[in-house]
């Protein structure tokens, strides 16, 4: 019969190590997987800093229905519009709402041009980022009625008159649609009448309507009034026409809109469509929302939206997103004090 010698005191203390360790590792393992299981415990409101009507309303309503359609989380989402003070009700509503998980914002790039303009005590860094969307196209838009078939023949106008002979709607003040404004103002030579309104849906109605000239309007804001044969594409203030081959209009697709530099206009611009979180948000949390987000960019309802309003589909996360705000930051703020906006203090 052979009898084994039992552990040796040194054998013991291991074994017991090994235990300890053992134990702490499934513990830490538990507590990893508990936190990345983080999900919404009561509705999540769905901060808008625009008014009804916009590129930024209609995307937060459109997320909202699909979340709801598809199920892609157990509580609902609430949508609702702060837009007093340029949007800087909003920004400071979430910002607020530190270690609130269940409060998101969408934004446009008023991000940045709001706290520059108006001083008020917010900068993007006092909110969570979450992920660019995409990006938005400004277009330069005339009524159907208008005289002036290209955007050539539109500026050789405006170059030609008075100043303030022509008006420009817009959403908000010193804002991006008046910064492109400003920006034709010295391509021209003459001023635009710039008229704000509260959002893009009520600014494509005023064009319609011929009580303004034109508008430089996100696709989206104008898309339904071009389809029905309302209002004009003039061109697109980007470096690259829109890709969207298909038919918008009976004659027309995204793609056939000239760029505005072939034109000769050397004004390009894009807008932030992002998701902020409030302060204090936790990596767990954080990535639930970079999850849904990447879930929504996969259905077809979002694919279709996005090439109905002709959207840059850029998508962001992370140190990428990070870098890609600062830069934006820094290109508003010359932008801003090149057209005088800058608030004084």
């Amino acid at each position: 019969m052979t009898i084994s010698n039992p552990p040796s005191s040194r054998a013991r203390v291991h074994l017991a190590l090994a235990f300890v360790v053992a134990g702490v590792f499934s513990l830490a393992l538990n507590t990893a997987a508990q936190a990345a299981e983080w999900k919404p415990t009561k509705p999540v409101e769905f901060v808008v800093p625009a008014g009804t009507g916009g590129g930024a309303d209609q995307m937060a309503r459109l997320i909202q229905g699909l979340v709801g359609k598809h199920k892609l989380m157990d509580q609902p989402m609430v949508v609702v519009n702060k837009s007093g003070g340029a949007g800087g009700e909003g920004f400071l509503y979430v910002k607020g709402a530190k270690g609130d998980p269940h409060k998101i914002i969408i934004t446009l790039s008023n991000l940045f041009t709001t706290p520059l303009a108006t001083g008020i005590p917010f900068n993007w860094t006092e909110i969570t980022p979450v992920a660019m969307l995409a990006l938005d196209e400004f277009v330069l838009w005339v009524n159907i009625e208008s005289p002036y078939k290209t955007a050539k023949d539109y500026l050789a106008a405006i170059k030609a008159a008075p100043d303030n002979t022509f008006k420009m709607a817009g959403t908000g003040s010193k804002q991006e649609d008046q910064i492109i404004t400003v920006a034709l103002d010295k391509f021209t030579g003459k001023k635009f009448t710039y008229v704000p309104f509260k959002g893009g849906g009520t600014v494509a109605v005023q064009l319609v309507g011929k009580h303004v000239d034109s508008t430089v309007n996100n696709p989206i804001e104008q898309v339904a009034h071009w389809r029905a044969g309302k209002t004009r594409a003039l061109c697109v203030f980007d470096e690259q026409r829109i890709p969207y081959k298909k038919k918008v209009t009976d004659a027309q697709s995204w793609n056939d809109i000239p760029t505005c530099k072939e034109a000769g206009v050397d004004v390009d611009y894009l807008m932030l469509r992002g998701i902020f979180m409030a302060p204090g948000a936790t990596p767990e949390q954080v990535a639930f929302y970079v999850n849904l987000f990447k879930k929504l960019r996969e259905l077809p309802e979002w694919k279709e939206f996005m090439e109905t309003g002709a959207f840059n589909q850029s998508f962001m996360t992370g140190s990428d997103y990070m870098n890609w705000l600062k830069k934006a930051e820094a290109t508003h703020k010359t932008l801003m004090q090149d057209a005088g906006f800058l608030h004084k203090k």
